[in-house]
């Protein structure tokens, strides 16, 4: 018979009495101690769950965002496509796990749904600081979180800083020679589509090798863009499956303003040139 496997004999460090484990480096007691559910419902571990590690990987975009609008401010853009391509790669990861919600029904919800109160994904501060950053800016949506000062500050901060696209449009001002209407650029409204700023893009897309940097960069925004409306879209689905056109916990229409989300463009003109070209 043959003796059973004994990782220490390979050199495996087994004691961690006095040294950083795996464990004490991700802070797994606080990560696995968060998902504490308020009913005895078997599915609410699932929605508890599927929403912190959502947040987890919100934290990660945020992280990408931030780093790569810095370095395009310092005007370092190629580095920026390898941190943009994670993000959607990251909204393909979040869209993923919509499937495993889905495999809650409407009984299942019912049986813990007044243990939310009025708790609701749409009070996510940083999914609204994604939004903040990548330009679909709106001060209302802030409302919801003046009960907690340094998360509303957070927020309001965001407003003085230029969105990604504003950056990536300073940017494209300078690679055409073109200037855009300075109201393009304000902090604390949503970014609407401007014709010379399409006139612009349809510029680097009419000649890809000669802006080959903007161009590159113009698709790995829509690259991340469509991701992320997938992963709109498939909370819209996910919803209407498990509650119908029933009111949101925190209040809203429910389906009906998350369908209202699916007509939001965060790069207008880079999706319409291309009828255009």
């Amino acid at each position: 018979m043959t003796d059973a496997y004994d990782p220490e004999d390979d050199g495996a460090k087994m004691s961690f009495s006095k040294d950083m484990s795996y464990g004490d480096y991700l802070g797994m007691d606080g990560i696995l101690g968060a998902a504490r559910p308020l009913s005895n419902a078997h599915d609410e571990m699932l929605f508890i769950v599927q929403h912190q590690t959502s947040e987890l990987w919100m934290r990660l975009v945020l992280h990408e965002l931030s780093s790569a609008r810095a370095l395009m401010l310092q005007g370092r853009t190629q580095e920026v496509f390898k941190m943009l391509s994670r993000v959607a790669r990251i909204f393909e990861q979040l869209n993923n796990a919509w499937d495993v919600l889905r495999t809650m029904t409407p009984s299942d919800y019912t049986a813990f749904r007044e243990d939310l109160g009025q708790s609701s994904g749409f009070q996510s501060h940083q999914y609204r600081l994604i939004e903040f950053i990548l330009g679909n800016r709106n001060r209302a949506m802030m409302k919801v979180h003046e009960h907690r000062t340094e998360l509303h500050r957070m927020l309001d901060y965001e407003l003085t800083q230029p969105s990604l696209y504003h950056v990536a449009l300073r940017l494209l001002e300078k690679e055409v020679g073109a200037t855009f209407d300075p109201a393009i650029f304000h902090m604390d409204t949503p970014h609407a589509p401007d014709p010379a700023v399409m006139d612009a893009w349809t510029t680097v897309y009419r000649d890809p090798h000669a802006h080959w940097t903007l161009y590159d960069l113009a698709e790995k925004l829509v690259d991340l863009e469509d991701y992320f409306r997938r992963w709109r879209f498939n909370h819209v689905t996910t919803v209407e499956r498990i509650i119908g056109f029933k009111r949101g916990t925190g209040g809203t229409s429910g389906v009906k303003y998350l369908r209202r989300m699916l007509e939001v463009e965060l790069f207008p003109e880079l999706w319409h040139l291309r009828g255009g070209l």
